[in-house]
């Protein structure tokens, strides 16, 4: 898992331009698509790729395995005669975490660092609110517009800098863990032997309004889907208990709810209680926050029943998140199990 992370977490994939991502995955599997039993791989009108994998059983039911390729990130708006570039912040990043923090932009991974006004210029009213978007800038060291222009366009996304890597107790850091922890999930289920046919679907734009899951759903006609993906985690000084959400370490979250979707209570059950035989660490949020495709899924044509497990991340939406190397473990294990008692469920009944 943890150079599969390095790799996924290297690659950029901003909303809207996750191609770097949808390249490693169909570069890893379409070569071996005879001998993992990959019985179709496309790429649909909105770019999200879509594997139906075979499996011991034939498919009774369809089921959607999900996860998004797509980061956070910025874009660039406009140049000043001065040669800054004013930007946005595309998906939801925490614009306190953001200044002095470099960035790459464009397919030439121009350099660049997010800067404010400076320190001694800022009165004490401003001091105490988070500055707004519109009070920011993007430094690249250009001298004039010109020379701005050269480097990068209007309409050039950028991604934050840093190195994925381990480091403490069996933790790993890096931009992109949301959602390429699912991303890995996923692509090693697609390489094991499964106990059915499952599809998986690596969606895009999820950051921005999980509208690539939307049209995953509507093409697939899931009855059921499991959502992959990574969820906030406070467990840091200061912050009381009730209010941090879940705990990095503590095993995947199992959701019941969150802001976006009220999940499946017998999928719940399913996945609380094989977690339990097998003896692996999960958790529920002791608070709601957050939301993720499970919400766009769940809504389609005549609708679905969604599950979601969910990584622990530190410092979510931030230029480096931290999650626990064991929690993606454990995500991959209690996913190969909800397959097989899937599987298991309908036995007996004749396919589709």
């Amino acid at each position: 898992m943890l150079e599969l992370l390095r790799e996924l977490c290297a690659l950029r994939g901003v909303s809207g331009e996750e191609d770097q991502v949808r390249r490693y995955l169909t570069d890893r599997l379409a070569p071996r698509a005879e001998e993992l039993d990959l019985r179709s791989m496309e790429v649909d009108a909105l770019g999200n790729l879509i594997v139906v994998k075979g499996g011991r059983r034939p498919a009774r039911r369809r089921l959607l395995l999900a996860a998004h390729m797509d980061e956070v990130g910025v874009i660039v708006t406009g140049v000043t005669d001065g040669g800054f570039l004013r930007f946005d912040f595309v998906g939801g990043v925490d614009r306190r975490v953001a200044i002095g923090k470099p960035v790459e932009l464009g397919p030439d991974r121009v350099p660049g660092v997010i800067g404010l006004k400076a320190i001694h210029l800022v009165d004490r009213e401003e001091e105490e609110r988070v500055p707004k978007t519109d009070s920011l800038y993007i430094d690249i060291g250009a001298p004039d517009r010109a020379a701005a222009l050269r480097l990068v366009s209007p309409g050039d996304c950028g991604t934050f800098v840093c190195a994925p890597e381990p480091f403490g107790d069996g933790l790993f850091k890096a931009r992109a863990i949301d959602d390429r922890v699912g991303c890995a999930v996923l692509l090693r289920l697609l390489e094991e032997e499964l106990d059915t046919e499952v599809t998986f679907a690596f969606t895009v734009q999820e950051e921005v309004g999980t509208r690539g899951a939307l049209g995953a759903a509507f093409s697939v006609r899931p009855e059921t889907a499991l959502v992959l993906e990574t969820t906030t985690a406070a467990d840091l000084p200061g912050v009381e208990a009730h209010k941090r959400v879940c705990r990095v370490g503590g095993g995947p979250v199992i959701s019941l709810v969150d802001s976006g979707t009220l999940y499946d209570r017998e999928l719940f059950d399913t996945l609380r209680d094989l977690a339990r035989q097998e003896g692996l660490p999960w958790q529920t949020k002791e608070l709601i926050a957050g939301g993720n495709d499970a919400r766009a899924i769940q809504r389609r044509g005549t609708g679905a029943r969604v599950c979601a497990l969910s990584a622990p991340v530190r410092y979510l939406h931030a230029p480096a998140g931290v999650v626990s190397l064991a929690d993606c473990e454990g995500m991959l294990k209690l996913a190969r199990l909800f397959i097989g008692a899937w599987a298991r469920q309908w036995e007996g009944e004749s396919a589709e």
